[in-house]
């Protein structure tokens, strides 16, 4: 079977929403398929790529944009053309009579095609940054586009989207790229919490700056540090965060680090004790969600804390909630829960390999091909 995953941006193997498409990719082929990537390469003109084929130039400046936005014909085309048999699109919010027409194009020629919604429901989270109108469109046309599709692969526990019903699956984890954490540390006299995203303010880590404030209001000999690892969604977002930061003068307890991966970053983990979800899904009206942060922590083999709902985590002895408000994190309790804590990486790592990609990835073929 000949498999084609299309995307509506770039395609950078360090970028971390590429990584995953990367593994999703990578478990196609596992099962025994032939997988192509369609992106953009914006380097030099706009070009519509397929793995490192042009299949659509279209050039510099203005007009260029727009081409980009319109121009989907070159996908339909590609798939008809080569006889793909299956069509994975993920999302951009994004419909619009032109992706409508890419989907009709494809469906008359018996192709199956799906759409992955990597966040539900997601108007709030544009609300949130302000930029609501980008998917002015998409509220418009994404009913219409979902009839066309054979189904809406979901993350979220939503048994119907856009009137489609939907493929549930959990983000996955590509075990031979994510390192097992090797060292356990003695945490005897402090304890070293670590939160690794693209920093929005729907993770929340300023309730872990708050909980620090009042953990350390009084004179602690129990030291408990927070190690920060990714870049900031946006410079408003990034000053905000740091006032938070300054404002409760922990700066000594908070490190930031930027971006790092590979081993800088495998070096972190072992540095590191307990890892930071998120703890503000409730600001962007989100309950349900399985985001990809709370299975790496858990292929990483340590153990985590997050605020929202998540099946496959819930009930794990390894995991502690935090309430979905706006409390401080109770840090005390995250160091007793710790403490108290009698499971080994390995075996919190192993507990989750039935939510390998190959596993979600066939989940989703055997959906849309059972009779």
């Amino acid at each position: 079977m000949k498999v084609l995953f299309v995307i509506f941006h770039g395609f950078d193997p360090n970028n971390g929403i590429s990584k995953k498409i990367s593994y999703q990719l990578d478990a196609f082929r596992s099962l025994g398929y032939e997988a192509h990537i369609c992106y953009m390469d914006e380097h030099g003109t706009k070009k519509r790529m397929v793995d490192q084929a042009v299949v659509a130039d279209y050039g510099y400046g203005i007009l260029s944009k727009i081409k980009k936005r319109v121009e989907f014909s070159s996908i339909s085309d590609y798939a008809i053309k080569n006889k793909i048999d299956f069509v994975y699109i993920r999302s951009n919010h994004n419909a619009n009579l032109f992706t409508i027409n890419m989907v009709k194009k494809m469906k008359d020629y018996n192709i199956k095609v799906v759409m992955e919604i990597p966040t539900y429901p997601y108007d709030s989270e544009y609300k949130a940054q302000g930029i609501n109108r980008q998917i002015f469109q998409d509220k418009i046309f994404r009913h219409r586009m979902a009839s066309y599709l054979d189904a809406i692969v979901t993350f979220s526990d939503n048994p119907e989207i856009f009137g489609q019903r939907t493929i549930r699956i959990s983000n996955g984890i590509d075990f031979d790229n994510v390192q097992m954490k090797t060292n356990v540390n003695d945490t005897s006299n402090e304890l070293n919490l670590i939160g690794v995203a693209e920093i929005h303010e729907w993770h929340g880590f300023d309730r872990v700056i708050k909980g620090l404030a009042q953990y350390y209001s009084r004179p602690k000999d129990y030291k408990v540090r927070f190690h920060i690892v990714g870049y900031f969604f946006s410079a408003e977002g990034e000053e905000k965060f740091k006032k938070i930061l300054s404002d409760n003068h922990m700066d000594d307890y908070v490190i930031l680090y930027g971006k790092k991966h590979g081993q800088e970053l495998d070096e972190l983990f072992e540095k590191c004790d307990f890892g930071i979800g998120s703890l503000g899904r409730h600001r962007v009206g989100i309950d349900k969600i399985k985001t990809l942060k709370n299975r790496e922590y858990a292929a990483r083999g340590i153990p985590f804390l997050y605020s929202e709902t998540d099946s496959d985590f819930d009930d794990k002895p390894y995991v502690l909630k935090a309430p979905a408000d706006e409390t401080p994190v109770d840090i005390q309790k995250v160091i007793d829960f710790y403490r108290a804590l009698k499971i080994s990486p390995h075996e919190i790592r192993e507990s989750i390999k039935d939510l390998s990609w190959k596993c979600q990835m066939e989940r989703v073929i055997k959906e849309v091909y059972k009779q």
